[in-house]
C-alpha cells in the first residue's frame, strides 16, 4: 500500500483539529505538524468541499471537525484524498481479469483490498488521538513481525 505526502499530511492536520479545543488556522495546523503551509492549504480546500472540515473567517476563524472525530475513518479520509485504497492498474480489483496460471491473481487483489479495508475503515481519528485502536487492530500492530521487512 502506498500513502502519499497529500494523504499523510491530511490525517496529520486532522488529527491536530481532532485534539485540538478550538479552530486553527492554517498556518497554525502547519507550524504544529511541520506541513508546509501553501501544500497543506490545498489539502484543507479539498477537506472543506468534502464536508470533514468546516472553515470560517475572521479573528476567531479557522478550520474544525465537520463531524465527530468518532465518526471519521481513516478510509474515508484516503479515499477522499488519493481514491480507493487498491487499484490494479488505475481500475477496481473486481474489474481485473487473467487466465491462465494467473487466473486466480484476481482473488489476490480483493483479499489485499479486504484486508486493509478491514483495519483503515475500523479505526476513527478519535482511535487514534486517543490511542486506543481497536483491540484486533492493536493486537496487530503489536506483533513484532508487523514491523520488520520480510525477504526471502
Amino acid at each position: 500500500m502506498h500513502i502519499s505526502a497529500k494523504a499523510e499530511y491530511a490525517m496529520r492536520a486532522l488529527l491536530t483539529l481532532t485534539a485540538a479545543e478550538e479552530s486553527m488556522t492554517g498556518d497554525q495546523l502547519a507550524s504544529a505538524q511541520g506541513i508546509p503551509v501553501k501544500f497543506l492549504e490545498n489539502i484543507l480546500v479539498d477537506l472543506r468541499r468534502s464536508g470533514l472540515v468546516l472553515s470560517q473567517r475572521g479573528n476567531l476563524g479557522g478550520y474544525r471537525l465537520a463531524r465527530p472525530a468518532k465518526e471519521i475513518s481513516v478510509a474515508e479520509v484516503l479515499r477522499l484524498i488519493d481514491g480507493p485504497l487498491a487499484e490494479v492498474r488505475g481500475a477496481r480489483p473486481e474489474q481485473s481479469a487473467y487466465e491462465g496460471p494467473a487466473e486466480h491473481l484476481q482473488d489476490v487483489w480483493v483479499a489485499a483490498r479486504a484486508a486493509l479495508r478491514s483495519v483503515l475503515e475500523n479505526v476513527t481519528l478519535d482511535d487514534i488521538v486517543r490511542g486506543k485502536l481497536p483491540a484486533r487492530i492493536a493486537k496487530m500492530a503489536a506483533d513484532p513481525d508487523a514491523w520488520t521487512v520480510r525477504s526471502r
